[in-house]
């Protein structure tokens, strides 16, 4: 049985794809680096994460991409004995322009080197490469209209301008041939996400549409040949949740179809799972699967509608494996754990190091958090409505302009901290900062006020507990006496795509981590022994 939803936490834009027994997500990572996220199953039910191939300053450089830009939409499949991805680098995100850039790399297997990578168009983002039965490859992608009032935070439908197709020569490594907007959309507008697949002599373009806010669904159009005229679906959306508000999966869209080598038909959806009473989806988007069947040449959803299910039947009766309530992180070996990734830089030997002391994580005090270029982060995804992260420190500051410790975080108008700094008169100390989704100015907070004094040297543990919309910080000096809770309890929910600036204002997720910044200059190091994140 698989349960939905099959990644849980900030898993966007899922494109699946089969090889053989094998099948493969890769999923949209934003800001954070490295870049694009796949995960590997045999059974559909049961998923690991095994690369993130945009790994090199060659192929991925983000310092300066505002937030919630960067890696939209990639697009992975299997041709000519070895994998393709297509993914854009999207550099502007408020006003009328994107500034969306397309390339594609490639590799013998997904665990492997991959390639530099080709530059393809700057048409729009969301691209997809569909390799024909015939041996010729096609391009797709939804293309930017900057002519309308499309600003960030408030989609308006002119903006998507349809889904452009033109041929990918391989040999060339370029795009040639006319330029044809194969699919305008449908009615509900904001029409991106394109996939195109071929069976039984129809080619079939799924897309996204509705924004990714809880108006989102997958839209399904047919046509004879490639360059259309398409067909809309009989029931114009295949997976959508908009006009049932009361299903556990929300925002249901933007996802690929597959296929079993027996035929059995699935297709991918990202969804959020929002919380009351806000209705706030503080683990992002998500990725889910559906089990489908064919009628009349169409591809419905098993269950009869067009809402996405919890629970779907799996292959070879497969059952969820029991995870671990606890994930314990330790940082030996001189490798950054899997689950962890940091902010837009390739040169991540400037921000961290997991060699300089071994068996500790140090971040090297940089820029301000929430800083768009060099950024001293590390944190994992948040996966649960509730948990509670901890870590222990070691920190000397001699400036309050030198600040490290612990973090729940989603942007730079979107995060809380618990942190290790100076303070004129209580000396070192332990103090919060928050930004409560204050756009576009960024205002902090200091709900702690000054801070609480503790010893001038020595370790200290910080911790956080998120209970759904709450959270509360605490700290202790290490070894030695009970948790103290610090500041008041603090909204939580704010920590979501939701929160702030409101729907379509932004579409990452929560991370949990450690942070570290110096605006002195100096680089001042601050070291992590461990960090432990618990479900609740």
């Amino acid at each position: 049985m698989i349960r939905n939803p099959i990644l849980p936490g900030f898993n966007p834009d899922p494109s699946i794809c089969r090889v053989g027994d094998d099948y493969y997500i890769a999923t949209s990572t934003f800001e954070w680096y490295p870049g694009v996220q796949i995960h590997h199953s045999r059974d559909l039910v049961n998923w690991t994460l095994v690369r993130r191939p945009l790994e090199r300053a060659s192929q991925l450089d983000m310092r300066g991409n505002p937030d919630s830009c960067g890696i939209w939409a990639p697009c992975l499949s299997h041709a000519d004995g070895q994998f393709w991805l297509v993914y854009t680098d999207v550099k502007r995100f408020d006003g009328n322009f994107k500034d969306a850039h397309n390339y594609i790399v490639t590799a013998p297997s997904i665990e492997g080197e991959w390639s530099e990578p080709i530059y393809v168009n700057s048409s729009g983002f969301d691209p997809s490469l569909f390799h024909d039965e015939d041996g010729r490859k096609w391009f797709v992608n939804m293309q930017w209209n900057h002519r309308t009032e499309s600003y960030g935070g408030s989609p308006k439908s002119p903006a998507f301008d349809g889904i452009l197709l033109q041929e990918w020569d391989p040999l060339a490594k370029a795009l040639k041939g006319p330029i044809k907007n194969i699919f305008a959309g449908s009615p509900l507008g904001l029409v991106e996400g394109p996939h195109l697949f071929k069976k039984n002599g129809w080619y079939y373009l799924t897309t996204a549409e509705g924004g990714t806010g809880y108006d989102h669904a997958v839209t399904m159009a047919r046509s004879r040949g490639i360059e259309g005229p398409y067909e809309l679906h009989p029931n114009m959306h295949l997976i959508t949740s908009k006009d049932h508000p009361g299903a556990v999966l929300q925002r249901a869209g933007h996802g690929q179809y597959v296929e079993t080598p027996d035929g059995e038909a699935y297709h991918t959806h990202l969804c959020g799972r929002p919380l009351p009473p806000k209705r706030r989806c503080t683990l992002g988007r998500e990725t889910s699967l559906q089990r489908c069947v064919w009628r009349d040449d169409w591809l419905h959803l098993e269950n009869g509608t067009s809402v996405p299910d919890v629970d779907v039947p799996g292959l070879f009766g497969a059952v969820p494996a029991e995870k671990p309530m606890r994930s314990e992180y330790n940082f030996d070996g001189g490798k950054l754990p899997a689950d962890f990734q940091w902010l837009r830089t390739p040169e991540h030997g400037r921000i961290f190091s997991l060699t300089d002391r071994p068996g500790h994580l140090r971040l090297i005090g940089r820029e301000s958090i929430g800083s768009w270029f060099e950024q001293s982060l590390v944190a994992r995804r948040q996966e649960h409505h509730s948990f509670r992260a901890e870590t222990v420190i070691e920190f000397s500051p001699d400036t309050y302009q030198q600040v490290a410790g612990l973090t729940h975080y989603y942007n730079r108008h979107k995060f809380h901290a618990v942190a290790v700094t100076l303070h004129e008169t209580l000396g070192r100390c332990v103090t919060i900062l928050s930004c409560n989704g204050d756009y576009p100015n960024g205002r902090l907070s200091f709900p702690a006020g000054s801070g609480v004094a503790i010893p001038a040297d020595g370790r200290v543990q910080l911790a956080m507990e998120i209970r759904e919309n709450d959270l509360q910080f605490f700290w202790q000096t290490d070894g030695k006496g009970a948790w103290q809770p610090i500041g008041p309890a603090l909204d939580a929910s704010v920590i979501s795509d939701e929160g702030g600036r409101g729907e379509h204002g932004s579409f990452t997720g929560a991370f949990a981590g450690v942070f570290a910044f110096d605006t002195s200059g100096r680089g001042k190091a601050a070291d992590f022994d461990w960090f432990n994140y618990d479900e609740l």
